[in-house]
């Protein structure tokens, strides 16, 4: 029986600690590629001191971002490509699943599920988390966003892959733990904000542009960017009504009371509420945006 070989890359910036932790993990899995954005840390001796490719990346503001670009660009010599951030880590269960499913799998690509930690302390309940990061080389790729020079991340930020095939699922999770603290975690939150915010807007105007309604169309006026059918339920939930006031407080409802949030205690209201603000911050982001085109227009 042939044994399955996986390409594990793993987009960063100054994320050496994390690598320091993560590489290890991945060495049995297959060949690990590091996609770096100019690290100032010592990311770049930690990758090279762990023996694994390191590949620089500089993002010119327009399509591929890091893990489209490193598709497109990357000589791999495995089938299957497994995208991790750098506070991602696998268990020897996970390796195990991937490798048998990986076997005798008719599927294109597999969804990843997850168990955060927040604030030293790993979850019971709350919003689950699951992506899918796991699929064939030549599947597909990251959906395509029309962002040139709004966006100020290199990497996607919430894109999901579309493939053209089946997908399946590992049930092991993941251990999803960034040692860094919550002031890096309230930093980068404060980024993806930003570009949620925009990205909105992005898609409000494309559909005012067509004059036809979101759900009825694809959100992309050029068919060469994702689609709206492409996106997952959970992203057309989000969009369509991440603008209202309501969406931030019933998403603290929910995660904290319907999603056993409360099992965490004091921690879990913490992640609970911080969740809550990040989406709140779209909404304030993006009536500030409003209000300031419309000072200019003025």
């Amino acid at each position: 029986m042939t044994d399955v070989s996986i390409t594990i890359i793993i987009p960063v910036k100054d994320e050496a600690d994390n690598l320091k932790r993560l590489i290890p993990l991945l060495k049995p899995l297959g060949p690990v590629v590091v996609v770096d954005s100019g690290s100032t840390d010592d990311t770049v001796a930690v990758s090279e001191n762990l023996g694994v490719t390191l590949i620089p990346f500089e993002w010119n503001g327009k399509f591929p971002k890091k893990r489209n670009w490193a598709l497109r660009n990357h000589n791999f010599q495995t089938e299957w490509a497994l995208f991790l951030d750098a506070d991602e880590f696998i268990s020897k269960a996970f390796i195990a699943e991937v490798k048998r499913s990986l076997r005798s799998t008719t599927h294109v690509g597999f969804w990843l599920n997850f168990e955060n930690y927040f604030m030293g302390r790993k979850l019971r309940g709350g919003d689950p988390f699951r992506k899918l990061a796991l699929f064939r080389v030549d599947a597909g790729e990251y959906e395509r966003i029309e962002e040139d020079y709004w966006s100020q991340l290199d990497m996607e930020v919430h894109e999901h892959p579309v493939l053209k095939g089946t997908v399946g699922e590992i049930k092991t999770p993941i251990e999803h733990n960034d040692f860094r603290g919550l002031k890096h975690y309230i930093a980068k939150h404060n980024e993806y904000s930003s570009w949620e915010a925009s990205r909105f807007l992005r898609l409000l105007k494309m559909r005012e542009q067509s004059c036809v309604p979101l759900s009825d169309q694809g959100v992309n006026a050029r068919p060469s960017y994702t689609s709206w059918e492409n996106l997952s339920k959970r992203q057309k939930n989000k969009y369509k009504y991440i603008s209202k006031w309501w969406f931030a407080p019933t998403y603290f409802i929910i995660s904290f009371f319907f999603k056993r949030g409360f099992l965490d205690g004091a921690v879990g209201f913490h992640f609970a509420l911080m969740k809550a603000i990040y989406f709140y911050q779209i909404r304030l982001k993006i009536l500030d945006i409003l209000r300031a085109r419309q000072g200019s227009d003025s």
